[in-house]
């Protein structure tokens, strides 16, 4: 199958949360499966540092009264063929944000549409989040090209029809009262990141306004959980850590946390229960609990805590002056790093996600490889990759609560921290926490099957051999 990628990020040159992590992944391991699998990402200003500057185009074209260049090169440290499309509207470095971007994702989308038209056709476009909604809808009427719209986060849903029609061609038969409403209805299978979050954004507790929409087409709505690529993030070769260690070696593993207390600045003790955040800091993610909850945590134990993320001015600075009120056991670090972020999975005892939604998270995954034991609030993807803690029996990989309500939070840590009193249950518990196999190898099979569901062909008929063919124009 030939098959074109299309998102506003791909990791690890343009990743700012998940979808990052998905477009960086999936392909590679699509292509291991004998498909053609490539990629089609806005020239963001900084880019260069990731390989050699591209030389000349190889297509230019016109969209939205704007000429741009696409340019190849390959996703860095793999195979996958890497379409950019360059236009000065990306030529700063940010992703997102700014008062052009809904234009400037709209003239991506455009510019995608017309790429796969004239220059590499597809058989299947898999678009990402609303940045690529109207993708689906200009191809509604081109049968050789087929669609699958995966949605990261309902909560953004793009700009509305009546802003889309002062900006592109908003055809005729197009339905929707904006971009993300319009992909579902004309994409040919529409997916979410994880099984859970898939029912829960068709009821009105998560379907943002548009669980009526979801409900009516869920006959071609599923959920496939992400994966991590296991070979980028495994603790055994992580440059990025203090000590290398894996399941066998995880007696390696408190040198991580001795280390992580002393470059955030925390009192050095190997027995306290160090927390970490790694996340966006924003309401979704249930800042709102760690800031209600927190202080008193502190009071009662003699835990530490470690943050790592930016995001909302408010949340920043709650967290800034728990910091100040607590130093030598509250760090905070307000910035993007990826290597503090291994760290932190590598150092601490426990990871915090009591997220008020999640579609799917990657993080508590990447937590479980790392050896820190997630407690996460059950919802969306969190249900999906963490079974509550059973001491008595052996079983589960963290610790769970239901409700978004502060009391229930707090319960879930007290657990934790009597938990990781008790080393020989404790070691079990991470032991059974890395042994979790969340590559993305079975979500490739699934999405193989959703490709060729589409496509009404079976993949013998598909792939006419193990190899992929260079990313040379078709």
């Amino acid at each position: 199958m030939r098959i074109l990628f299309v998102g506003a990020e791909a990791a690890p040159i343009a990743k700012v949360g998940g979808m990052g992590d998905v477009i960086g992944a999936l392909p590679k391991v699509l292509r291991s499966h004998g498909h053609d699998v490539r990629i089609m990402l806005p020239y963001y200003g900084g880019l260069e540092q990731w390989f050699p500057t591209p030389g000349k185009p190889v297509w230019q074209g016109s969209a939205m009264f704007q000429d741009f260049d696409v340019f190849e090169t390959l996703l860095p440290g793999t195979d996958v063929p890497l379409y950019l499309l360059g236009h000065p509207a990306f030529a700063p470095k940010r992703i997102y944000a700014g008062p052009d971007e809904a234009w400037r994702f709209t003239l991506f989308a455009n510019g995608a549409a017309e790429f796969a038209w004239n220059y590499w056709t597809p058989d299947i476009i898999h678009c990402h989040d609303w940045h690529t909604s109207m993708i689906p809808v200009w191809m509604h009427q081109t049968p050789n090209i087929r669609t699958v719209f995966t949605i990261h986060n309902l909560a953004y849903q793009g700009p509305s029809k009546a802003q889309l029609a002062t900006m592109t061609w908003c055809p005729d038969y197009m339905q929707g009262h904006n971009a993300i409403a319009a992909a579902v209805q004309f994409a040919d299978r529409v997916t979410t990141v994880s099984p859970t979050y898939a029912q829960q954004i068709q009821t009105p507790e998560y379907g943002e306004t548009v669980e009526g929409l979801l409900s009516f087409i869920s006959g071609k709505l599923s959920g496939i959980l992400n994966g991590i690529d296991t070979e980028v993030y495994n603790p055994e070769t992580d440059p990025s850590l203090a000590q290398n260690f894996g399941v066998a070696t995880i007696d390696r593993r408190p040198i991580n946390k001795r280390e992580l207390q002393k470059e955030v600045g925390l009192t050095p003790n190997p027995d306290c229960l160090l927390m970490g955040i790694v996340s966006r800091l924003v309401e979704q993610k249930g800042l709102d609990l760690v800031i209600q909850t927190m202080e008193r945590f502190l009071a009662y134990s003699d835990a530490q805590l470690i943050v790592l993320g930016t995001g909302d001015r408010y949340y920043e600075t709650e967290l800034w002056q728990l910091a100040s009120r607590y130093p030598g056991r509250v760090g905070v670090q307000l910035l993007y790093s990826e290597p503090l972020a291994r760290r932190i999975y590598a150092g601490t005892d426990v990871f915090l996600m009591p997220s008020r939604f999640e579609p799917c998270g990657i993080s508590q995954m990447l937590a479980m490889r790392y050896g820190s034991i997630p407690i996460v609030r059950r919802t969306g993807g969190l249900v999906d990759t963490v079974t509550h803690h059973d001491p008595q029996h052996g079983q589960g990989t963290g610790y769970c609560f239901d409700r978004y309500e502060p009391l229930d939070f707090f319960a879930c840590m007290v657990r934790a921290w009597e938990g990781f009193r008790y080393k020989q249950p404790w070691t079990a518990l991470q032991t059974r926490a890395m042994r979790q196999d969340y590559s993305w190898d079975k979500s490739a099979k699934d999405y193989i099957s959703l490709y060729q569901d589409i496509l009404g062909k079976p993949e013998a008929a598909l792939t006419s051999s193990g190899t992929v063919p260079s990313a040379t124009r078709a």
